[in-house]
């Protein structure tokens, strides 16, 4: 998720010498890429940015992955592109690292499974102790490796491009190593993909960027068509769901963070109390067998719900959708090196508000730094009072223990998932116990 997800802002760094960033897998914490090293913060207060972990040992870190809240992290350097390192960030020791063939373009985990994608190429590990299960080979031609990982690790499911030229995706099974399906989901080459939490479903975006679309897993089948606008063509950058798959965000190069809402506009209302508005939105689904796509494809998209403007024009970001002191907030790491937090109407949605504008580093100072600076210079203490209506503010999340989700197959809603319990057997990532029990040769 991503950046996921959670998936990154790579490229030319910023102004602070921001490289990369991330949120992990339940977007409790950003992981960011420097020239210097890399840095992991807490993201479960809104008023104030914990550092977890720094480290300077790497420079020019452009992938920086960490495996929920555990002492997982990998670690790619532009210095050594070809190598992933994987490192028990509280001990401060590495754990393994791997070469590969060619330039490591994403790295994707969850309990079960950790992916590396190189443009032309994915590996598939097995992340109870590294090994190499699987090498999908000649896959298309993926040049800004695109891809995707349930964070579900009962099914594990891996989206990845089908086709350099069209939007195709090919749905993988990481578990079981077989391919699921393959949907046609655009015209043009895919720009992003993410899955929701429990790995039932999956979004994509185009290169174009002007609609995004929802499909059901396993299947395949279309549920959701959103239109982001029809004036130009953008890159979308980033995509995530909700941790309940009721919204879903956007970024991209454009000033505007785009948040749909998922829901199905049930017929069974309209059949009961007959309308001119309802027998013209039958007349117009009949008649869609027979228009133009393009007219089709107009008379099934929803608009966005809520809209984020960023302050900033043009620079790389990752947006995630995340619950903080029990309130629906948007989150914008930006390549500026700064991480931006909204306020989100769940109900009537519209425009965003911003409450809070953390510095992710300073020459300064030490601790990860915040400004106080809201939508139209509203004094400090008006933008905390929407956090502050909250009596009692959600504790750090214990690194001993996580939710479980819902859908995961083993652990039913509420219980705890002891942090190094994966999938199968007991793995251990806290700091009494090595990761992982077997030791592995360097290659």
């Amino acid at each position: 998720r991503g950046m996921d997800t959670g998936e990154g802002a790579e490229g030319p760094s910023g102004p602070a010498g921001l490289i990369c960033a991330s949120f992990n897998q339940d977007t409790t914490s950003l992981a960011v890429g420097t020239k210097t090293g890399y840095r992991l913060f807490s993201v479960t207060a809104v008023d104030r940015l914990d550092r977890i972990h720094e480290s300077t040992e790497t420079p020019d870190v452009y992938i920086v992955e960490r495996l929920f809240s555990s002492s997982l992290v990998v670690v790619v350097s532009l210095a050594m592109p070809r190598r992933m390192n994987v490192y028990h960030f509280k001990k401060g020791t590495e754990i393994c690292n791997y070469s590969y063939s060619n330039n490591i373009l994403a790295v994707r985990l969850n309990r079960q499974r950790l992916i590396v994608c190189l443009e032309e190429s994915i590996y598939i590990h097995n992340i109870k102790d590294m090994k190499l299960l699987k090498t999908l080979l000649n896959t298309p031609s993926n040049p800004t490796g695109l891809c995707a990982l349930s964070i579900n690790h009962a099914n594990s499911y891996l989206a990845y491009p089908g086709s350099s030229t069209i939007g195709e995706i090919i749905v993988y099974d990481a578990n079981n190593l077989s391919t699921v399906t393959m949907i046609p989901a655009h015209d043009s080459p895919l720009a992003a993909v993410t899955f929701n939490a429990s790995g039932t479903k999956l979004a994509s975006a185009s290169e174009r960027g002007t609609v995004i679309r929802v499909f059901t897993i396993p299947e395949g089948l279309k549920l959701f068509e959103f239109r982001r606008g029809m004036k130009r063509y953008v890159n979308i950058s980033s995509l995530s769901f909700s941790s309940d798959a009721q919204f879903l965000c956007a970024s991209s190069n454009t000033e505007t963070v785009h948040i749909f809402k998922l829901e199905q506009h049930s017929p069974s209302r309209e059949e009961e109390s007959p309308t001119w508005s309802a027998y013209v939105g039958k007349m117009f689904s009949a008649a869609s067998n027979y228009l133009p796509a393009q007219v089709s494809d107009m008379m099934n998209q929803d608009r966005a719900f809520a809209t984020v403007r960023l302050n900033v024009f043009g620079q790389k970001n990752v947006c995630a959708l995340a619950t903080i002191q029990k309130l629906p907030r948007l989150l914008v790491a930006s390549a500026d090196g700064h991480l931006y937090i909204y306020n989100v109407d769940p109900q009537d949605g519209g425009e965003c508000m911003l409450v809070k504008k953390h510095r992710l580093f300073s020459s300064e100072q030490d601790q990860g730094e915040s400004e106080e600076e809201c939508e139209g210079g509203v004094p400090p203490q008006a933008c905390q009072s929407y956090a502050a209506t909250v009596a009692i503010p959600t504790a750090v999340p214990s690194s001993t223990g996580l939710t479980g989700y819902s859908e995961d197959g083993g652990a039913k809603k509420g219980e705890l998932i002891p942090e190094h319990e994966f999938a199968a057997s007991p793995v251990c990532l806290d700091d009494e116990n090595e990761f992982p029990p077997v030791s592995i040769p360097n290659n």
